[in-house]
């Protein structure tokens, strides 16, 4: 019979966030795979836990997974955790997760801390569609390109950021996405120094460059305006119509046209036609 692989939150922040569910799943496992087993350690010790822990992390995930693997297809029950957060959320975790569904390994997710949800909860932004895009690329054309391809986006979009990279992420978002957009500006959430500023793009970009940022950030971005389509009318097809009559088709040729191409009752518009 194979293990089972826990997904176990960590504080972002606040030791007080964690709960009695993650402490017991921690002291159940066999052992805990962790991002950096030197932050974990002093989670564990903080709990009074102690365990054999396995690293796992963006550098060591095809030898360091297949060892994983291996010890829950021998029966070992295992607790990945990040440094903070959800585990498998923006995380190389995501890789193990998916390797485990795919041999048939149950895989547990314990509620918990998440950054991008405590963030969304604040923000004051739209929160009933939205999309996460984790961290931008550190490579300004990979980065301006992803964002391009956000344009039309209409739901609310969440990034992570790193302060060194701060500034040229908020130029980009402002120059894509105009610098009238509202944003929202999250700062070490549930840490001492925590800070939720409401503003916009254009103003943080310019705040940014001239004052230095620190922490980690979350970016809650609010999504395009939606454009009503404008629907054609049946004055719009009797143009079309003319136009096409007087390059040579038959009234009937022309009506049928017009209406497929501005989506109208061919019927109805035949009828005008002749009446016209």
């Amino acid at each position: 019979m194979t293990g089972t692989l826990y997904l176990v939150p960590t504080p972002i922040g606040n030791l007080g966030d964690i709960s009695q569910r993650m402490v017991e799943i921690l002291e159940l496992v066999d052992f805990i795979a962790a991002e950096d087993t030197r932050v974990t350690v002093k989670l564990l010790n903080h709990l009074g836990i102690k365990k054999p822990m396995a690293p796992y992390h963006r550098h060591s995930t095809e030898a360091s997974g297949r060892a994983i693997l291996n010890r829950l297809q021998d029966g070992e029950s295992c607790a990945l955790v990040t440094d903070a957060g959800t585990p498998a959320i923006s995380d190389p975790g995501e890789e193990l997760v998916a390797q485990c569904a795919a041999l048939g390994i149950p895989v547990c997710a314990i509620p918990g801390p998440c950054a991008l949800v405590t963030a969304l909860a604040a923000s004051g932004q739209p929160t009933g569609r939205f999309t996460f895009e984790g961290f931008l690329a550190m490579n300004k054309k990979n980065r301006r390109a992803h964002l391009e391809g956000l344009r039309g986006e209409e739901r609310t979009m969440i990034f992570y950021e790193a302060p060194h990279k701060l500034a040229a992420t908020l130029q980009d978002l402002s120059e894509v996405f105009g610098p009238d957009r509202p944003l929202t500006i999250c700062r070490e959430l549930t840490k001492l120094h925590e800070e939720v500023r409401r503003t916009t793009l254009g103003q943080a970009a310019a705040w940014y460059q001239e004052n230095d940022p620190k922490g980690e950030f979350v970016l809650v971005v609010r999504g395009a305006e939606h454009v009503q389509e404008q629907k054609s009318t049946l004055e719009d097809g009797l143009i079309l119509v003319g136009r096409l009559r007087e390059e040579g088709l038959s009234l009937r040729d022309a009506v049928r046209q017009a209406a497929k191409e501005l989506g109208l009752s061919r019927n109805e518009l035949y009828d005008a036609a002749v009446k016209l």
